[in-house]
């Protein structure tokens, strides 16, 4: 039996809807070089032991670069980082350009002036529909105080828009 499924606008409309953060996710490349992607699809699984999960396109060069048992970065974006956001959505090869960043305890890239940064353990690499699923063990974790860049109807927002609204 055919199941009916609804249209990619309808789908794409309602999840808009839903608030979510604003991230980067980061990988070391074979040859040193840093890269990186922004990321909506973030999500903690498990406490025990810490599990995470990103969501990456198929067509994202940046998964030649991650694999399982090898180590990739999650940088939560604070609200004053929209342009950095932008810039690591951009299908470019300079994302790094001109920005500020350092390799964590495990190697991977993490950004500067972040709200919270997660080095993670590549556990499982899974396909869902057009995106790979990569569920992740957390190694390191750190955080700070701050507004986070939130995207919630196709704009970038901060909480204190959202609850002034």
């Amino acid at each position: 039996m055919d199941s009916i499924c609804c249209s990619q606008n309808d789908f794409k409309s309602a999840c808009s809807r839903f608030p979510s953060g604003v991230t980067i996710t980061t990988v070391m490349g074979e040859g040193g070089l840093p890269y990186g992607i922004t990321v909506s699809s973030f999500t903690s699984v498990s406490l025990s032991p810490p599990l995470v999960l990103v969501c990456i396109d198929q067509r994202s060069p940046v998964l030649q670069h991650i694999e399982v048992g090898k180590h990739f970065g999650i940088n939560v974006l604070a609200a004053h980082q929209q342009e950095l956001s932008i810039k690591f959505s951009r299908d470019r090869n300079d994302r790094f350009s001109g920005i500020q960043w350092s390799a964590g305890q495990t190697g991977v890239p993490l950004l500067s002036d972040v709200l919270a940064s997660f080095e993670c353990e590549t556990v499982q690499m899974l396909v869902g529909g057009d995106h790979w699923i990569l569920l992740g063990k957390v190694l390191h974790a750190n955080s700070q105080n701050g507004e986070p860049l939130i995207y919630v109807n196709r704009c970038y927002a901060c909480a204190k828009e959202l609850q002034a609204g």
